[in-house]
């Protein structure tokens, strides 16, 4: 199966904006019109009349025959489609040369993360680039005990059939992680390990095709999950996530229940010998 990795699919940016323009009403974008549209989103021309460039040159950006666009224009093109901090990162990203191919073992944890992690008694693991799972507390174990492989959260939320349970909120979960999946391949999209990984995905999750073709782009940093664990109910849980400078392809995600909260018992006992 190709997907919108493949290398010999060399038009990402095109496909970043036309995804983007498709998705923005007029109203939010403060266009106005009179009578049928036949398009749900923006045109191109009125993405190039907001960015201040002609038609033309829009066109051509779209259909990859721009190659060098400045970062005043990405900058333009971005605040016309109403891209937030990451997504117009996303969009520079897509414009750059591709970067030259990451060496060493990712699967290394970085000791000083593991040594944070294993100081926790919350929840924590360790993450990769791509939200593939380095590594895991005992807590972190324990709560995601009903997957049948703790490997990569993208992975386990689309393919593990306990997910939709575990995911009180399944949909918002699933449109997460793609999306932080997305962030990342902006980085290299052409990175082997991720490339399968989409492919993977796209072939066994209609929902992950879906939802992979949206283009939504939000690095993993921080909120809330909704969860159900078979053994101790149901759990609201923060999340917040540590990058360094010496790992930066890996991130340490703890979770917290509020003190003295419902969640906060819960999780104790799921913590607990027998819980």
């Amino acid at each position: 199966m190709r997907t919108d990795l493949s290398p010999r699919r060399d038009n990402a940016l095109g496909e970043y904006l036309r995804a983007r323009r498709a998705q923005l009403a007029p109203d939010r974008a403060g266009v106005s019109w009179v009578g049928h549209r036949r398009v749900p989103g923006l045109r191109r021309e009125e993405v190039a009349r907001l960015a201040g460039v002609s038609t033309d040159y829009y066109t051509r950006l779209e259909q990859g025959r721009e190659r060098n666009p400045s970062p005043q224009l990405l900058h333009a093109v971005a605040r016309a489609l109403d891209l937030d901090g990451d997504a117009a990162e996303y969009l520079a990203g897509l414009a750059a040369p591709p970067p030259s191919r990451r060496r060493g073992a990712c699967g290394a944890v970085a000791p000083v993360l593991r040594h944070l992690m294993e100081a926790l008694s919350t929840p924590a693991l360790v993450v990769g680039r791509t939200l593939d799972v380095l590594a895991l507390n005992p807590s972190a174990a324990a709560l995601y005990g009903g997957f049948a492989r703790v490997d990569n959260l993208v992975r386990m939320t689309f393919l593990d059939p306990v997910s939709p349970t575990f995911h009180r909120d399944w949909e918002a979960a699933a449109r997460a992680a793609v999306a932080s999946l997305r962030a990342a391949a902006g980085h290299d999209r052409h990175d082997p390990p991720l490339v399968a990984l989409v492919r993977e995905l796209s072939l066994h999750s209609h929902d992950f095709r879906g939802l992979w073709a949206r283009h939504d782009v939000h690095s993993k940093t921080g909120g809330t999950k909704s969860l159900h664990h078979p053994q101790v109910g149901d759990l609201e849980l923060a999340y917040e996530t540590l990058t360094l400078n010496s790992a930066p392809d890996q991130q340490l995600v703890v979770y917290q229940a509020a003190p003295a909260s419902p969640s906060a018992g819960r999780l104790a006992r799921l913590h607990a010998p027998n819980p």
